[in-house]
């Protein structure tokens, strides 16, 4: 539902603070210390957490992905804006506006 978040070419997104995250199994568990609820973000939900750390747009989390595994591009694309979008519904992540270099 590529609908439920603004142009994904044109912003970042990053980690909100305040989140303690453990690995448990490969899988990532995350409890939100704003909200106090845990989160499992599983496996591949874990790794795109951990790359947003730095700000990253879609597309290079998309591409990231995408070198890691062989998935369609469209697929990728979708999965991951679904993700982003439960992020941002629960408060665990930053949009900020890419500025154009």
């Amino acid at each position: 539902m590529i609908k439920n978040l603004e142009s994904t070419t044109n912003h970042l997104y990053s980690q909100s603070p305040g989140n303690i995250v453990s690995d448990m199994d490969g899988e990532k568990v995350m409890l939100s210390v704003r909200n106090g609820k845990y989160y499992n973000l599983g496996e591949l939900g874990g790794e795109i957490w951990d790359l947003i750390k730095e700000p990253l747009t879609s597309q290079q989390l998309v591409a990231n992905l995408r070198s890691k595994y062989d998935v369609d591009q469209t697929e990728c694309e979708e999965q991951v804006i679904d993700f982003l979008s439960q992020l941002k519904k629960d408060g665990l992540i930053t949009i900020e506006d890419k500025v154009n270099s």
